[in-house]
């Protein structure tokens, strides 16, 4: 112990202050038990809230608010070109995070979890050592890993520089290069990289993959495709990066592949090829929490680790890394600790791409269910066909259901067009009660709207 460290007990500890880390704890102490949520960053929201899902969607927003007024002209009503002004542009995604974060401070308070503002780092199977403003101990009953991921360096590769962003750093939009170099076709470059392009830099993206966004099926990808052909200057797949180094005009990068940007040297790089888990330095072997050869920790399907005291949820476990996969999990695991039942057993995760236009899609993809060799129907609508998606000057995208062909059982859904984020929850929620063709033809959808698509596909398929 060192001089200044005291030790505290509790029924249950919390390290990571993410949206699975806050909502285990909400739970948890909703569910009566003391909790003590141990959190790196001075405020709870983790990197979703602070430095990815919500700094990103606010500028995506403005990117959007741009493409409307433009796509305005068209319709007969002419906006003056716009004027960035980037401290205020800044100011504004600094409010909007700023209020979420308020939000979650005031319902900690509300349930009265106790909050240490720094580092923990297992000491033995029942506790951790906290370094951070004020050096503690914390012996628990119960301890939930909730410590999200971080973006993968290119190593051997990246260099350390101002100008080679991180999808942290670019967020935080100091200036806007002339040249940027996305490294990554995944949705987090294409998202960030759609930003810059809109706030005016010229977009090179390299994707060592054959295809961008290569968990989505190639139809519902055509439609952003064909945008990015507009809107960045290049897309190269099956292209690597295999050097970069700085020099006068920013960074000079080398490739190889089968289709090489035309430029070498780029104002600013911003290298987004993946995450990986946050579990290197919480000292986990002093706890017996086994992990994998890649860092997830190893849970069984109640989120305990071989450690029965401890639990693990979120983007340390694994696959798929998205914030309301973590968010239902911590909701699950406070139930748990709690001696509640409660299960994770979800039919469906829904994956946004929110990138313009958006992607989305839930259950099985047209190619996983072929390679489950499953007997499918596939039944589309395009937006062409919809009246709200017409009066709005937005029909690239299409509406697309998965049958399985013996029970006309909803199997899989995916979107891509305006607002396909939002729409997504439909099919998510079909999934889950496991509905028909039938059940999704004879819900009323509001006329005009875009959600109307899946009442029409569904439609077809009844009269298949």
């Amino acid at each position: 112990m060192v001089i200044g460290e005291f030790t505290q007990e509790t029924d249950l500890l919390v390290i990571g202050g993410g949206p699975g880390g806050y909502h285990a704890a909400f739970r948890a102490a909703e569910n009566g038990l003391q909790v003590i949520l141990v959190e790196a960053m001075p405020d709870l929201g983790g990197v979703c809230l602070h430095r990815g899902c919500i700094p990103s969607k606010t500028y995506l927003s403005m990117a959007e608010t741009m493409h409307v007024a433009a796509l305005a002209k068209r319709m007969g009503i002419e906006f003056a070109k716009p004027k960035l002004e980037m401290d205020a542009i800044r100011d504004w995604k600094s409010k909007v995070v700023s209020k979420l974060a308020g939000g979650l401070d005031t319902v900690a308070k509300k349930h009265k979890i106790e909050r240490i503002h720094g580092t923990a780092r297992f000491d033995n199977a029942k506790s951790v050592s906290v370094s951070g403003d004020h050096a503690s101990r914390v012996k628990f009953r119960r301890a939930i890993i909730a410590t999200g991921s971080k973006s993968i360096r290119l190593r051997g590769i990246q260099i350390d520089s101002p100008n080679v962003l991180t999808s942290r750093t670019a967020l935080d939009m100091t200036r806007v290069p002339k040249t940027l170099l996305v490294i990554g076709g995944g949705y987090i470059g294409l998202e960030l990289g759609q930003v810059y392009a809109a706030f005016g830099a010229k977009v090179t993206v390299v994707e060592m993959l054959e295809n961008i966004i290569p968990g989505a099926d190639r139809d519902l990808v055509r439609p952003l495709a064909r945008r990015l052909d507009e809107q960045f200057e290049q897309v190269c797949v099956e292209t690597k990066v295999t050097g970069m180094k700085e020099v006068k005009r920013g960074i000079e990068v080398a490739f190889e592949g089968k289709k090489l940007p035309k430029t070498t040297v780029f104002e600013q790089v911003l290298v987004s090829v993946g995450r990986a888990p946050n579990s290197g330095d919480l000292r986990l072997e002093k706890a017996g929490v086994e992990t994998d050869e890649r860092g997830f920790i190893k849970v069984d399907d109640e989120f305990k680790t071989n450690n029965p005291r401890v639990y693990a949820i979120g983007d340390v476990i694994g696959n798929p890394m998205l914030a309301h996969k973590a968010i239902h999990e911590g909701n699950v695991v406070g139930d748990l600790v709690a001696g509640k039942d409660a299960v994770f057993d979800p039919r469906a995760i829904p994956a946004v791409v929110f990138t313009d236009p958006e992607i989305a899609w839930a259950g099985l993809t047209e190619t996983e269910a072929k390679a489950k060799g499953l007997d499918v129907v596939v039944k589309k609508m395009p937006l062409a066909a919809s009246g709200r998606a017409v009066a709005i000057g937005r029909t690239e995208g299409t509406t697309k259901l998965i049958f399985e062909k013996s029970t006309q059982r909803l199997i899989g859904i995916g979107l891509v067009g305006p607002h396909a984020g939002e729409m997504i929850a439909e099919g998510a929620l079909a999934l889950e009660m496991g509905a028909v063709a039938y059940d999704l033809a004879t819900t009323i959808h509001p006329h005009p709207t875009l959600s109307e698509m899946i009442g029409e596909a569904a439609h077809m398929m009844v009269h298949t």
